[in-house]
């Protein structure tokens, strides 16, 4: 809490919880910033500066960025907000591994590459260190010792050197997330993964938590890419999350039996008067044994609307339909996701053992070297 910065009040009913081992107390509601760098639709740069700023004055302390998002416009835009707060009033973390849109150029998990990331973050940013640094989408590392072997331990230089404090890594499949964290000699502060705990899914409590009692968990994406939004504006409803009132979009890469199932869940929510994704940011900030959660914008109108949820709850209309749409929609599809569809697609486009050959013949011999 900054006094003359924060809002007293707003703080006082926002709930902070444990980050896993860190020491960091963390807000229930996190700040994704990928929509800064227009990711989702065309943004306008004060708005967004003031997103950051409204954010964290209203109690929201982390927000989670990378070089990824924008291709570095999420995080140039970023840094000129954060240059006008208080650095002792938010936990920053951004990510490395991930960069170009090009499939031959996206990746790079070799310790040159993320050395060398950190420094361009911090220079977009506009600050001395971030709190957390993350290996982004390590899923589509080709070899998993390449993480380890490698990743890792240039991330562990990057702490040692003070531009970090604490280690994440990041994905989609939770099998692969456990498994660096099994092997890995370096340790791992933090996890964050996408789309696991939210009213189609909740794996990340149901078969994760219960085995990374020390690491702190970051969940995010509780519309599920788009799949908990509205279909268009039916019965009059407002445009809360506005930009995805029209569903997922069309790359989404979930089964058609969840893409079709939520969409009737969205249509019954209509049907009674409730915006589903009030409902789906209400459950996955709701729970306790999730430190956080991660709801990215760059409209001041759904921070507004975020921020409503988790400080004031819903109303007891709304928690009955609540209760109605895990009853009658969701139980069917929780044991339903789409891991590894996205990273075989790739690596197929690709040609797997091609691009092991010529992008990381270095990291191959380093990690044939350490055995």
């Amino acid at each position: 809490y900054v006094d003359g910065f924060h809002s007293k009040e707003d703080v006082a009913r926002m709930p902070y919880r444990k980050l896993g081992s860190t020491g960091l107390e963390v807000s229930a509601l996190s700040l994704g910033a990928s929509s800064l760098g227009s990711v989702f639709h065309e943004t306008d740069e004060f708005e967004c500066v003031k997103v950051v700023e409204t954010a964290i004055k209203r109690g929201v302390n982390l927000i989670d960025v990378a070089p990824w998002y924008g291709h570095g416009k999420a995080e140039n835009v970023l840094g000129k907000a954060l240059a006008q707060i208080p650095r002792k009033a938010y936990i920053l973390a951004t990510k490395v591994g991930r960069y170009d849109p090009k499939p031959q150029e996206m990746f790079d998990f070799s310790r040159e590459r993320v050395l060398k990331s950190v420094d361009e973050s911090l220079q977009r940013l506009g600050v001395e260190y971030v709190d957390i640094i993350q290996v982004h989408d390590l899923e589509f590392c080709p070899l998993p010792e390449i993480i380890i072997d490698e990743t890792l331990p240039a991330l562990q230089e990057v702490v040692r050197s003070g531009k970090a404090r604490f280690i994440g890594i990041t994905g989609y499949p939770l099998s692969a997330l456990r498994s660096i964290l099994e092997s890995s000699c370096v340790k791992v502060d933090t996890v964050l993964s996408y789309c696991h705990y939210s009213l189609d899914d909740t794996s990340l409590v149901r078969d994760f938590l219960p085995n990374a009692a020390s690491v702190g968990v970051i969940n995010a994406s509780p519309l599920s890419m788009g799949l908990l939004t509205n279909r268009g504006k039916q019965h009059d409803l407002p445009s809360y999350n506005s930009h995805l009132t029209t569903g997922p979009p069309s790359w989404h890469p979930a089964t058609a039996e969840i893409k079709r199932t939520c969409a009737a869940a969205a249509s019954f929510c209509s049907s009674q008067g409730v915006d589903i994704s009030r409902l789906a940011v209400f459950f996955s900030t709701d729970n306790a044994a999730i430190p956080t959660t991660l709801v990215s914008t760059a409209r001041l109108s759904n921070l507004e609307a975020n921020l409503d949820v988790v400080l004031n709850g819903i109303t007891a209309t709304e928690k009955a339909v609540l209760d109605k749409v895990i009853e009658q929609f969701m139980v069917r599809i929780r044991e339903s996701n789409w891991e590894n569809r996205e990273v075989e697609e790739y690596w197929q486009a690709l040609g797997k053992e091609l691009w092991l050959e010529k992008k990381y013949k270095k990291s191959i011999r380093r990690v044939q070297a350490s055995k």
